[in-house]
């Protein structure tokens, strides 16, 4: 007898053009055979399972999670009581927008899984976190932090804020951007190139989320089920994008959700699940 596998979306409240319902029907249709389920935020909802020494235990999690240096690995530190009761009023109000802290991804990862009930703990359960906490990975390549979209794993842990941040914009922002810095017009700056490459990247609040984050949960689901749920086609909703237009390509523009590679994968995992 084949074995139920659930999917867990979490929602993000502070993502008001996210729709979940959307991307829950949207997983039900590229894979009938999996039970999706809608959650609150994943910190609401498991919060009230937490004792207040619990509370003020994760409150400390977070805040040394935080990414003090971009351009020092292994932060190890002993947080300060205001950055511990920052986080620990971010916990008891999820609703917040944060601003300008950047996260340890894998860090992140291993707070949020701490928090997941043992019997949700095993391979039947798909957990996928949507959060507006900026979050980034250490490349080794450069010796820096870099802003992420997403990182897959238990759980699965995808921001809102970084589709907005992670992925590279045109050159040609950036040329321009320097420029009018240079010219003493740092106010106008942000203005100006909003108005000018409009369309071209993804915003905050953008009506495109929730069409966008389909590919990111369908990694996510794929991540469990596969090992590796990236593609190198372009226009497969899997590609690994790493600039706004390839995002856009990916999930806005493209004639296909899947290259054929990839429908032909989905298929045959239908049948097995």
């Amino acid at each position: 007898m084949k074995q139920q596998i659930y999917v867990y979306l979490y929602s993000e409240p502070t993502a008001a053009s996210l729709d979940l319902a959307q991307l829950c029907d949207y997983v039900k249709k590229v894979l009938p055979p999996l039970e999706v389920l809608l959650r609150d935020s994943f910190i609401k909802f498991h919060l009230g399972t937490l004792s207040e020494e619990s509370l003020s235990s994760l409150s400390q999690d977070f805040a040394r999670a935080k990414v003090r240096n971009p351009l020092r690995r292994g932060q190890n530190f002993s947080p300060l009581p205001g950055e511990v009761e920052y986080e620990r009023r971010r916990l008891t109000n999820p609703g917040k927008n944060i601003w300008g802290i950047l996260y340890d991804g894998y860090k992140l990862v291993g707070i949020l899984q701490q928090l997941i009930p043992r019997p949700e703990c095993n391979l039947s359960h798909i957990h996928v976190v949507f959060t507006n906490q900026l979050f980034g990975t250490w490349d080794k390549d450069d010796q820096r932090y870099h802003a992420r979209v997403s990182i897959y794993g238990f759980p699965s842990v995808i921001s809102t804020t970084g589709i907005v941040e992670a992925p590279a914009k045109p050159k040609e922002y950036y040329l321009l951007k320097q420029q009018y810095t240079m010219l003493g017009m740092p106010d106008a700056t942000a203005t100006k190139l909003d108005t000018q490459f409009r369309g071209q990247f993804i915003d905050h609040a953008d009506e495109r989320l929730t069409e966008i984050m389909k590919g990111y949960v369908m990694q996510a689901v794929l991540y469990h089920l596969w090992g590796d749920p990236f593609c190198q086609d372009k226009g497969c909703r899997l590609y690994n994008a790493h600039w706004q237009q390839e995002v856009i390509e990916a999930q806005l523009e493209s004639e296909y959700d899947f290259c054929p590679l990839h429908q032909g994968k989905l298929q045959e995992l239908i049948q097995r699940i």
